[in-house]
C-alpha cells in the first residue's frame, strides 16, 4: 500500500463521517430515488392527468427548457451536462422563490447519425437508439437532475410523432391570406373559388370547370406545404437531399463530407417565405441575444426595392422579371445573368450563335444549347456559397439571347453565370456594372459595357461606386433621373415602371422555402398518399399515427459520390406492402401510393415544448387550458412562450427559425395562444479541452501525456503538441461526468461546472481544479458534521453580528447571481461565506447552519438534502423558501473611504455607508493628515464620490 493510500486510510478511520466520494455517492443515490419515489419535481398542469394541488398552481409560473438532446452512442462527457446543470440551479431556486417550476428533458432521436450508425454496425437504429437513451437517462440521473420524468418524451414514439404528422396536416391544409394576414384552412379558399369570389389564378375557366388535377395544382401553389420541382442540394454519397444548411461552404454534406449537387427533384417544402415579416416583426419583442436576432434577420434578409421585366428579343411571351433593391440605375444595365437553374433559359435559347458574338462567350463551345448545358454540369459541383463569394474570376456563358434594357431600349445580352442563385429574388439580375463590384468584375472579364449612373465623389479613383450620390446618365424623352438622390430617383422610376405595367415596387426576402423531404427511413412518415392520378391525398386523423414500417434494409441507395446524374431511392419505396395500398378515405375503398419520403429530423423539436406540456394526450395536441397556463401572453411577454430556453448558439438559424414558424401557424389556426415558442433565449458557453497530437498530427490519449519542466508535452517519450478545441471521443480527450462523479461526487461535478465562469462563455476543462469545489462541500460538511461521530455539531444560541452580515450578504448577493444566471458569482459568495464560518470555528448556530443549507441547495441538491434531513427536517430541502436577506445586515456600519492627493493616498476614512458627497468633502478637507499634506497650498478642485473615495486636486 503507498503512503498516500495509508495516510487516506488513517484519515477515514480517524474521521468515519468525512465527507468523501464514497459518501458522496450513497447520499446521492439515496436521495434520487427519494425524488423519484417522492414525485418531488412533479409540477402540476391546472387541468387534466397532470393536474395538482391547486395551491401550487395558483403559485407564478416558470417553463424552463433545454434544447433536445441526441442521444449518441458515445453518452455524455462532461461538456453535454453544462446547460442541463444551470437550468436545474436555475429552477431549484425559482422553486424555492415560490414558483411552480415546470422542468423535464426529451430526446430527439430521429435522424441521419443513427441511421449511419446502424448502416454502420448492422444494428437496427430503433434499437441503438434506445440504448442511447437508457444510457444518457442513467448519466443525466446520476447528476441530480430535478426533471418532471412524467413529461418526457421521445420523438421516435408513435404517440408523439402522431402529433407531428397532425401538424403537418394542418400546414398542408392551410394556406396564407396576405389580406388578413394569418393562416386559413384550405376548405376557406376553395370556397372562395367556388363562389367566384376569388378567381382561379391563370384561368378563364371557373372552379367547376377544372378536373381534380387542375384543382390540386392550383391549390398546391397556395398550401402551406406543398410538394414541388425544385433545385435541391443532392448528395449521392449520402443518398439523400439536403437543406441548403446543412452544406459546407466548399459545397460537401456537413455529415459524411461528401460531394453536393444540384438536382432538379419533386420535393416537400413549408411555404415559411409566407411568415417572413411576421418573422422579422416579432423578434422585437423577444428576449434573445443580440447576436441570434441579428442571425435571423439577416437570414430572412428583408430588402425593399422593384420588379422589373425585360421583354426578351424575338421572344414576344418571354419576359425575364427582376427583383433589383436599387432601381434608380436600370439606366445603368448592360447585361443580363439568369442563374443556371432558371427555367426560363431553354425557352430562349437561339439554335445558333448570332452573327459576330465574342469567342470568350460561347466557351469554345458550338451552339449556345451546348454552352449552357456544360456550364449548368459545371455550376453543379458548387456550393450557393462558393458561388457568392467575393472573387474576381467570374465564369459565366452567352445564351445567345437579348433583353431590351426598358429604360433605353438598348438590347443587351442575356449570359447565364453561377454568381446568381435560384434561390434569392427571381434568379435573375439587371447587371449594372457600374454600381455593383461583382457586376464590374464579370463586366470586365467578357469585356462588357459600363455606365455610371450614380455620381462618385470627387477624386474616386475606385472601380464600381455603390455608395450614395446624385444620378447621372439616367434619362430618357420620358423621365429624367439626373441630379436626383437615391431615395428620389428610386420612387421616380418605380412610379414610371408601375404606369407603364412593366414594373412595381415591392419587397424581396433572402429566406427560401423550408425543404421538408429526406430519402432517408429513420424518420417520420409523411401521412400522405396518392391516388392513380398522383394527386396528393392527406390522411385522416384516425388514421394517424402512420407508423415507420420494421424493416430489414433501411440503408437509402447510395451512389458514387461524385455521379452527379444520379437520383434518390428512398429505403421506403423498397417495401411494396407498405407502399401499395387501399384504403377508405371517404369516398370508398382505392388504392393509393404512400409517400416513401421521410420528415428532417427538424419536425419533432419544431414543437416539443407543447408535449412537454400535455404529454398524455391523446384527444389533442395540447389542452387549451394548459397551454395558455404555461405559455400565454402575459405580462413583459406579448407572444408567450417558454420562460427560459437554454441551448447552443449554432442553433440560431435552423431550429429555431422552423420553431417559430410552426408556432405561428398553430397559432393562427387557433390551436394555441402563445404565437413564439420561446420568450427567453440563453446561448450557454462550450467547455473545451485540451487536444494533444503527435508529429502526424493525430490525436493521443490526453491522459496518457505528460508536461515536462519546460513545459513542453510528450506522449510515449515522443513531443506532441497542445491545443485548445472540442471535447470529444475522436479527439482522445473526452472526460465523462461519471470518472467525475465517481472520484469526487456529482454535487463537486455540478458546482464546478457552474464555477468554471460566466455560462454564457466557453471555458477549459481542468479535471485538476475540480478538487476545489470537493473542498467546498468537505468544509461545508465539518461546518455542521461531526466527521467522528457523524452528529450534528449546530447549537441554538443566537449567531453573533459578524456572522450574520457574512450570511445576509451572501443571502443577498447570491441570490441575485442565481436569479441573473451568474452561477460562478453565486459560488464566489457562499464559498466566502463558508470559509469566514470556518475561520472563526466553533459551532454554527442553527439558523446560520439552516440558511447556509438551503443557499448551496439549487448547486449541490444532495448535500443539501442529507444536511437538511440531519438538522431535523423532515420534508424535503427542494421545496423549502430560500432565505431573505436582512437589509439591516447587508448594509456595511461603516466604510473606508479613500482620500488622494494628486493621485496618491494620504487618509483612510471610516465613515457610513449613507453619506453624501458634500458631508464627505468636508471630513476629508478637515482631516488632519489631508490638512499636513496639502500644506496650506489652495485647492482647484475636490471630486467626491461617496462613500469611498476623495480625489483632491491642489491649485
Amino acid at each position: 500500500m503507498s503512503e498516500t493510500n495509508s495516510a487516506a486510510s488513517a484519515a477515514e478511520v480517524a474521521a468515519p463521517h468525512r465527507y468523501t466520494a464514497a459518501l458522496a455517492a450513497e447520499i446521492e443515490a439515496r436521495w434520487q430515488d427519494f425524488w423519484d419515489a417522492e414525485g418531488t419535481y412533479e409540477a402540476p398542469n391546472p387541468t387534466g392527468d397532470l393536474a395538482g394541488d391547486p395551491a401550487v398552481v395558483a403559485r407564478p409560473k416558470k417553463f424552463i427548457m433545454d434544447m433536445f438532446p441526441y442521444p449518441s452512442g458515445a453518452g455524455l462527457h462532461v461538456g453535454h451536462p453544462l446547460g442541463y446543470i444551470a437550468t436545474d440551479v436555475y429552477a431549484r431556486h425559482q422553486r424555492m422563490t415560490g414558483h411552480n417550476v415546470l422542468h423535464t428533458l426529451g430526446f430527439d432521436a430521429f435522424g441521419l447519425p443513427a441511421e449511419q450508425h446502424a448502416i454502420a454496425t448492422g444494428v437496427h437504429p430503433r434499437v441503438s437508439t434506445e440504448d442511447a437513451m437508457s444510457n444518457m437517462k442513467r448519466q443525466l440521473r446520476r447528476l441530480g437532475l430535478g426533471h418532471d420524468q412524467r413529461r418526457s418524451i421521445a420523438t421516435i414514439d408513435p404517440a408523439y410523432y402522431k402529433w407531428t404528422q397532425w401538424i403537418f396536416l394542418q400546414i398542408f391544409n392551410s394556406w396564407y391570406d396576405t389580406e388578413a394576414g394569418r393562416a386559413r384552412p384550405i376548405t376557406e379558399l376553395v370556397a372562395q373559388f367556388e363562389s367566384g369570389e376569388r378567381a382561379v389564378p391563370g384561368e378563364t375557366r371557373g372552379w367547376g370547370e377544372l378536373s381534380v388535377t387542375e384543382r390540386a395544382e392550383v391549390l398546391g401553389g397556395y398550401r402551406l406545404a406543398y410538394s414541388s420541382d425544385a433545385p435541391v442540394n443532392w448528395s449521392p454519397g449520402l443518398g439523400t437531399v439536403l437543406a441548403n444548411e446543412e452544406v459546407t461552404a466548399d459545397g460537401r454534406s456537413e455529415r459524411g463530407n461528401f460531394p453536393v449537387f444540384k438536382a432538379n427533384l419533386r420535393q416537400w417544402n413549408m411555404r415559411i417565405t409566407s411568415y417572413a415579416d411576421r418573422l422579422l416583426a416579432d423578434l422585437d419583442a423577444l428576449d434573445w441575444p443580440e447576436a441570434i436576432k441579428l442571425q435571423q434577420r439577416n437570414w430572412i434578409g428583408r430588402s425593399e426595392g422593384a420588379r422589373v421585366d425585360f421583354a426578351v428579343e424575338g421572344h414576344d411571351d418571354a419576359r425575364i422579371t427582376v427583383f433589383t433593391t436599387r432601381p434608380d440605375t436600370l439606366f445603368g444595365a448592360t447585361y443580363m445573368v439568369l442563374a443556371p437553374e432558371h427555367g426560363l433559359i431553354d425557352a430562349i435559347l437561339p439554335a445558333e450563335w448570332p452573327q459576330g458574338v465574342k469567342e470568350a462567350w460561347t466557351n469554345g463551345a458550338a451552339t449556345p444549347a451546348e454552352a449552357v448545358s456544360a456550364y449548368r454540369k459545371q455550376a453543379q459541383t458548387k456550393s450557393d456559397v462558393e458561388r457568392q463569394t467575393e472573387h474576381k474570376n467570374k465564369t459565366g456563358v452567352f445564351s445567345g439571347a437579348y433583353a431590351v434594357n426598358p429604360v433605353t431600349g438598348t438590347r443587351i445580352p442575356v449570359f447565364v453565370a453561377d454568381y446568381v442563385l435560384m434561390g434569392y429574388g427571381t434568379g435573375a439580375i439587371m447587371a449594372v456594372p457600374g454600381q455593383d463590384e461583382r457586376d464590374w468584375e464579370f463586366a470586365e472579364a467578357f469585356g462588357l459595357p459600363i455606365v455610371r449612373t450614380v455620381q462618385p465623389p470627387e477624386g474616386w479613383e475606385g472601380e464600381a461606386f455603390t455608395g450614395q450620390g446624385p444620378a447621372v446618365n439616367s434619362s430618357n424623352d420620358e423621365i429624367s433621373l439626373d441630379g436626383l438622390e437615391v431615395a428620389e430617383a428610386k420612387s421616380r422610376i418605380i412610379q414610371w415602371l408601375t404606369e407603364r405595367g412593366i414594373g412595381e415596387g415591392t419587397v424581396n426576402f433572402r429566406l427560401r422555402d423550408w425543404l421538408f423531404s429526406r430519402q432517408r427511413y429513420w424518420g417520420e412518415p409523411f401521412p400522405i398518399v396518392y391516388d392513380e392520378d398522383g394527386v396528393a391525398h392527406a390522411l385522416p386523423e384516425s388514421m394517424l399515427p402512420l407508423e415507420l414500417p420494421e424493416v430489414d434494409d433501411y440503408s437509402p441507395r447510395t451512389f458514387d459520390p461524385d455521379d452527379a446524374d444520379s437520383r434518390p431511392e428512398t429505403p421506403l419505396s423498397r417495401n411494396e406492402d407498405w407502399v401499395q395500398v387501399t384504403l377508405d378515405l371517404g369516398d370508398g375503398p382505392r388504392r393509393y401510393r404512400r409517400e416513401t419520403n421521410t420528415m428532417p429530423n427538424w419536425a419533432g423539436s419544431c414543437w416539443y415544448e407543447l408535449r412537454y406540456l400535455d404529454p398524455h394526450n391523446d384527444a389533442q395536441l395540447v389542452d387549451p387550458a394548459v397551454e395558455q397556463y404555461w405559455m400565454g401572453p402575459r405580462e413583459g411577454m406579448p407572444h408567450g412562450g417558454v420562460d427560459l430556453y437554454v441551448g447552443g448558439a449554432e442553433h440560431a438559424v435552423l431550429h429555431l427559425l422552423y420553431a417559430r414558424f410552426w408556432s405561428k401557424v398553430l397559432f393562427d389556426l387557433g390551436h394555441i395562444s402563445s404565437p413564439e415558442p420561446f420568450h427567453k433565449l440563453f446561448n450557454q458557453g462550450m467547455i473545451q479541452a485540451y487536444v494533444y497530437r503527435d508529429a502526424r498530427g493525430f490525436p493521443v490519449p490526453a491522459t496518457e501525456v505528460e508536461e515536462r519542466e519546460d513545459g513542453t508535452f510528450v506522449h510515449a517519450g515522443e513531443p506532441v503538441k497542445r491545443e485548445l478545441g472540442k471535447m470529444g471521443k475522436s479527439l482522445k480527450n473526452a472526460v465523462t461526468p461519471d470518472e467525475i462523479a465517481a472520484e469526487y461526487g456529482a454535487d463537486t461535478l455540478r458546482l464546478y461546472e457552474m464555477a468554471m465562469g460566466p455560462l454564457d462563455v466557453s471555458r477549459p476543462w481542468d479535471t485538476r481544479a475540480v478538487v476545489g469545489q470537493y473542498r467546498l462541500l468537505q468544509r461545508l460538511w465539518r461546518n455542521i458534521v461531526d466527521e467522528s461521530t457523524g452528529e450534528v455539531t449546530v447549537v441554538d444560541d443566537a449567531a453573533d453580528e459578524a456572522a450574520l452580515r457574512a450570511l445576509h450578504k451572501a443571502i443577498d448577493g447570491a441570490g441575485q447571481d442565481l436569479a441573473g444566471l451568474r452561477f460562478n458569482t453565486a459560488i464566489a459568495k457562499i464559498t466566502e461565506l463558508n470559509n469566514h464560518l470556518t475561520k472563526v470555528g466553533g459551532p454554527l448556530s442553527r439558523p446560520v447552519a439552516e440558511a447556509l443549507v438551503l443557499l448551496i441547495a439549487p448547486l449541490a441538491p444532495h448535500i443539501a438534502e442529507e444536511l437538511w434531513r440531519k438538522l431535523g427536517h423532515q420534508d424535503s430541502v427542494v421545496h423549502q423558501d430560500f432565505p431573505v436577506a436582512d437589509p439591516a445586515y447587508v448594509v456595511d456600519e461603516s466604510v473606508t473611504c479613500v482620500v488622494q492627493i494628486k493621485g496618491k493616498i494620504k487618509a483612510r476614512l471610516e465613515v457610513a455607508p449613507s453619506i453624501s458627497d458634500a458631508e464627505l468633502e468636508a471630513l476629508a478637507l478637515a482631516d488632519p493628515a489631508v490638512v499636513a499634506a496639502l500644506g496650506g497650498a489652495g485647492i482647484r478642485k475636490v471630486i467626491a464620490r461617496a462613500p469611498k473615495l476623495v480625489n483632491i486636486v491642489p491649485a
